[in-house]
């Protein structure tokens, strides 16, 4: 530590036990409060002397203000708690017709984005088409009821179903439906027991490696559907190229450069903005949002058309799986059921699921809650009533045989656009998609996997985001090799090591800085006698005690003993019984060495708890330092 001569025009000159007034209009006179240590009152059980009787430092600062200004600029009033937590109790009393129009265009908009995302993302996490319905169903509907952003679109996800794969890979389905009641149920735990701050400690550099590993991951396992490889595993380069099928490659490359050009249409811009321009922007617009429900449609409609000339076996290229019956139906989740020749039970499938349990849903929470601090307009998130809503959406979700949801950025940010206003578009959401259970469900076994891994890899793909190396090299060393390391577990091992490996970086390094707090030592001057200011840079912990212990010794030992050591106290957090010890054996060095130690702006509650020492004074921030003269 270096510490520089630093010449000040000292504090406040003021005697130590005067009091300060302050006149406010039509109140009498506050004041401050001076403690301080009369080592006489030892034997009388009395330490410090204290007026007001308050034990702060703290000077009251109330200002009188008339009825007006204190309605016009006090708080509002919070709401009850019954609608804080049934959400659409609070906004459904104002719904208008103008509301009604534009959450029904959102939410037929959303409702063709979210049905071949969802046959895509059940796909993706092994599942046959319905599952992923099922989930954009009743996730659409619960949100309505307790979901607090109107942009929120609660449904399959690419993140939920890798990490479904993850965990559920090569299970019976069963398995699958348990995650997701056993993740509602954490998540819905987490709302009620108030753990939003959990998300905080995971850090913005970890998430976005997160992100980017999981869609390298989805693009990697997609490839081998988009070229039309049918084996389960490819044991060389050669055989993973011998084994492509030219016609499902030329169905799943030519759907990727449709999906990526019907992408670029929302960006076209018009010399003249005129209301033809308008109208066709808007046009040009719907069909770029609606891109994924094109290609599967058209594509399945190929395939359908192929069909009805010919045969179902002799279509060239690899179809989905044939859907029997797909309307919901309400039935509790499998907690134990048969399977070939096994039987589960609920601690089998625990087993089964290991740490994917509370995975699933901490992934979840922070997908979602990421979402909703973007499209939240006022800046207030209630981040425990948004796991409470997800948490009811997954715990739905398995009465009707759903894989675990959460929000998706890419549907949100369809909502908006579509000019969503309130979350009842979610309604007209579910009933499309419900629609498509009812009617689509024979025509599912049509759809080509080229297609919806083309729809899944033009998806992700823009999740990607390897910007964070050059910027996290040049900022932030330690959150580049959080970066890098979370990104390859996540492709190396799998999502759930590197997210772990991520937060363990990030709580290693903050029990470093609590260990080690920024301690500023000067020598300052004051009227005519110099002192010693040791000044926390940051707040210390009962872990930090040391290094402050340490910083003090060492101003000591290049200071010779030979002037007084202040401690500004403001920044100790939670003062205990380690602190009291630290600051006595301080106490002990300096008085063999008769300096004195003062005290600077620490509570009276916190004095209290000192024993007496001589060599001990208090002050405040504002006052005159208590300097005496080396004996």
């Amino acid at each position: 530590m270096r510490w520089p001569w630093k010449q000040t025009l000292g504090l406040a000159k003021r005697q130590s036990g005067q009091r300060r007034t302050t006149a406010n209009a039509g109140s009498g006179a506050e004041s401050t409060i001076n403690t301080i240590y009369n080592p006489s009152c030892g034997e009388k059980g009395e330490k410090y002397t204290a007026q007001n009787g308050e034990d702060t430092y703290f000077g009251s600062h109330n200002i009188n203000m008339d009825s007006d200004m204190q309605s016009k600029y006090s708080p509002p009033k919070e709401a009850h708690w019954l609608l804080r937590r049934i959400y659409i109790l609070s906004w459904i009393g104002n719904y208008d017709r103008s509301q009604a129009f534009a959450d029904l265009i959102a939410g037929i908009t959303l409702g063709l984005t979210i049905i071949p995302q969802s046959i895509a993302y059940a796909s993706l996490a092994g599942l046959s088409s319905e599952y992923g319905l099922y989930s954009a169903f009743i996730g659409s509907i619960i949100y309505v009821f307790f979901g607090t952003i109107p942009q929120v679109s609660i449904g399959p996800t690419s993140l939920m179903a890798i990490m479904t794969l993850q965990f559920c890979a090569d299970k019976p389905v069963q398995i699958v439906i348990v995650l997701a009641f056993l993740a509602g149920l954490v998540e819905l735990l987490m709302g009620i027991c108030q753990l939003g701050f959990i998300v905080s400690f995971i850090p913005a550099p970890v998430t976005k490696a997160f992100t980017s590993g999981t869609a390298v991951i989805v693009v990697i396992v997609q490839v081998k559907n988009l070229l039309g490889i049918r084996l389960k595993n490819v044991p060389s380069v050669a055989d993973f190229f011998s084994n492509i099928r030219y016609t499902d490659a030329t169905m799943g490359i030519s759907c990727i450069c449709l999906l990526l050009s019907l992408r670029l249409l929302s960006q076209v811009k018009f010399k003249r903005d005129t209301p033809f321009t308008q109208r066709l922007k808007k046009i040009l617009w719907y069909i770029s949002i609606s891109r994924n429900a094109l290609v599967v449609f058209f594509s399945g409609l190929l395939i359908y058309l192929w069909v009805q000339k010919s045969s179902l076996e002799a279509v060239p290229f690899a179809l989905s799986a044939k859907v029997s019956s797909a309307m919901p139906t309400i039935k509790l989740p499998p907690f134990a059921f048969e399977h070939g020749n096994r039987t589960y039970v609920f601690t089998d499938i625990l087993n089964e699921l290991g740490s994917g349990v509370f995975l699933v849903p901490i992934v979840a929470v922070l997908a979602n809650v990421a979402i909703a601090k973007a499209f939240v307009k006022d800046g207030r998130l209630d981040a425990s009533q948004e796991m409470l809503t997800l948490g009811l959406c997954n715990l739905a979700g398995s009465f009707f045989s759903a894989m675990p949801t959460c929000g998706a950025f890419t549907r949100s940010a369809v909502s908006q656009a579509s000019g969503v206003r309130t979350p009842m578009a979610g309604i007209y959401t579910g009933l499309i998609v419900l629609s498509a259970l009812s009617i689509l469900t024979p025509y599912f076994q049509y759809i080509p996997k080229a297609s919806l891994a083309a729809v899944l890899m033009a998806a992700v793909v823009f999740m990607i985001d390897l910007t964070p190396i050059k910027e996290l090299w040049q900022t932030n060393k330690k959150d580049f090799f959080s970066w890098i390391g979370s990104f390859i577990i996540c492709l190396v091992y799998s999502v759930e090591k590197g997210l772990l490996f991520g937060i363990v970086v990030s709580m290693i390094c903050i029990l470093l800085r609590l260990g080690n707090p920024k301690i500023e030592v000067t020598l300052k001057q004051q009227d005519s006698k110099y002192y010693v200011h040791v000044v926390p840079q940051s707040d210390v912990f009962y872990t930090g005690v040391d290094t402050l212990r340490a910083e003090i010794r060492a101003a000591c030992l290049l200071y010779r003993c030979d002037f007084p050591v202040v401690v500004q106290c403001g920044r100790f957090m939670q003062f205990d019984a380690t602190f009291v010890e630290m600051l006595m054996a301080v106490t002990k060095e300096l008085a063999q060495d008769n300096v004195l130690l003062i005290l600077q702006h620490m509570s009276l509650k916190q004095q209290q708890m000192l024993p007496v020492a001589s060599n001990i004074r208090f002050c405040n921030e504002d006052e005159e330092l208590p300097l005496e003269a080396k004996q």
